[in-house]
């Protein structure tokens, strides 16, 4: 029996297929909309309490860094929404072979990122 086995394991040196990084980042996307649900909804609230809390937001929104961060959660939202897809197909066996699973898993990163670019230049 071999005892040279490694102390630490190298996560650095682990080869994910796709699918394992469209799964992390399922979940790094919905920790984010979660996180950021309360200041969304703080938006919402001020753009519908009034014209001068309207007005003001939409000034504050201006705001070349915080549209970027408005559009980093579009990305949360549409990359989780179609990973989430993506796993509702693979529960009711529309994706029945792992080709089809992980053509599918290149098709959410596609998807979602040119939904983000469009969606994100339309709203610029």
């Amino acid at each position: 029996m071999n005892k040279s086995r490694p102390k630490h394991l190298a996560l650095h040196k682990i080869k994910l297929p796709l699918s394992g990084y469209v799964s992390i980042l399922h979940r790094v996307s919905g920790a984010i909309l979660f996180l950021a649900l309360p200041v969304l909804l703080l938006l919402l609230d001020q753009s519908l309490r009034s014209i001068e809390t309207y007005t003001n937001l939409t000034e504050y929104l201006s705001n070349p860094l915080l549209k970027l961060a408005l559009f980093g959660l579009m990305w949360a939202f549409l990359h989780h929404f179609c990973a989430g897809l993506r796993y509702l197909a693979i529960d009711l066996h529309l994706l029945p072979d792992l080709a089809s699973a992980r053509a599918a898993s290149m098709w959410v990163l596609v998807v979602s990122l040119a939904l983000t670019v469009v969606l994100g230049a339309k709203l610029w």
